[in-house]
């Protein structure tokens, strides 16, 4: 391969990662920019770099690092942010399965990626980030440990249930091409072992609207700009590790469609056009059942980084898959208590007036190192 050819595959490959810190914005947000400009300065001064010798193509011959300096390495589906679709893969295991063989089958995930996605060759519309979490019974049984608490309780409010699902293995993996994310799906349950798994369920987002949620308000406002505030808010700093909530929610579209814009408003708290927090707001509204108070610009007590997605079809059901990660458990657990009437108040988040919570629980996904233990 020439010379010129191995350069431009690797501003290919290099642009997504620095652009990923573009927007605050779910998928589908993210500007383009000009690689060849800025790889200079970025190669500079981003981080740690990792050298990988290829005879193939310069592509491989440098890859950015998304770690900080001495950080302990998470997977990549936990911090990073900007791609157009993903997939939610729920996986419940047969008691009687051999749960070591499981473990080691799943923590081969980055070995499927690259089945689906070869390394020479992808770029920024078929790469894929993936990581697997494990649920609190499961990981107990493998000999996994960790530093906190991580069970879901189901909780009851005035404005509905947000019920405790369970689930052993769950897989978030995040590409612009959709069949790719399909075709990953087929290869982790293909590499099960054999009659392990009880049922499971395989869900994929994608980005409507330029990143809005079927609602029609702007999704992820709130989420921190750059990699290493998203790193400080969703990693463990220990052991590399992330706390993360699933949620399917089930939006009621007609309620959605018939109520005017100034209702929706005060039941999120912003404004639907611009996302602008509305400074007179109700203590139900979503905004401050999150921030802790209706106060303007109130400063949040805990923070998540969000990774939530639209997903369904008119024919059945549609809504939002909320996904979020973070250092500390005790983050969403603040943040459901609030929604439900559960903590300070008994007041309820309005946000369960145009969606119903039908699915949820918590997972925990280890950093590389420990993840690494399992293969």
């Amino acid at each position: 391969m020439s010379a010129l050819r191995g350069t431009a595959r690797l501003f290919s490959r290099a642009r997504p990662l620095f652009s990923r810190n573009v927007s605050t914005r779910p998928a589908g947000q993210v500007g383009r920019s000009l690689a060849p400009l800025v790889l200079g300065s970025a190669l500079a001064g981003y981080g740690v770099y990792k050298y990988m010798k290829s005879e193939e193509s310069m592509a491989q011959l440098w890859v950015p690092s998304l770690h900080a300096a001495g950080a302990v390495e998470s997977q990549p589906s936990v911090f990073s942010q900007g791609k157009n679709h993903a997939l939610y893969l729920w996986i419940y295991v047969k008691p009687e399965a051999n749960s070591k063989e499981v473990a080691k089958a799943v923590a081969k995930l980055q070995k499927y990626v690259d089945q689906v996605t070869d390394p020479k060759m992808r770029d920024e519309e078929d790469e894929i980030w993936a990581g697997v979490g494990f649920g609190p019974n499961f990981y107990k049984q493998v000999g996994g440990k960790v530093k906190q608490d991580f069970n879901y309780p189901h909780r009851k409010g005035n404005l509905g249930d947000m019920p405790s699902s369970g689930g052993d293995i769950f897989i978030h993996a995040k590409c612009n091409t959709p069949s790719k994310l399909f075709e990953l799906a087929q290869v982790v349950m293909k590499n099960m072992p054999a009659n392990s798994v009880e049922s499971f369920e395989d869900i994929y987002s994608f980005v409507y609207k330029n990143g809005r949620d079927l609602s029609g308000f702007i999704d992820g406002t709130e989420n921190a700009a750059d990699d290493e505030s998203r790193q400080n808010i969703a990693v463990e700093k220990e052991t590399g590790g992330s706390y993360v909530i699933t949620q399917k929610w089930i939006h009621n579209l007609p309620v959605i469609d018939r109520e005017k814009d100034k209702t929706l408003e005060s039941w999120v708290g912003r404004s639907r056009p611009d996302s602008t927090e509305l400074s007179r707001k109700s203590i139900t509204s979503h905004v401050a059942r999150m921030t802790g108070g209706n106060g303007w610009q109130q400063a949040k007590p805990v923070e998540i980084v969000r990774q939530s997605m639209p997903f369904g079809t008119l024919s059945s059901d549609a809504g939002l898959f909320f996904i979020g990660y973070a250092a500390s458990p005790q983050n969403h657990e603040y943040m459901l208590d609030r929604m439900v009437g559960a903590r300070d108040d008994s007041n309820c988040d309005d946000i369960m007036k145009l969606s119903k919570n039908v699915k949820g629980t918590y997972w925990y996904f280890p950093g590389m190192d420990e993840l690494k233990k399992f293969q």
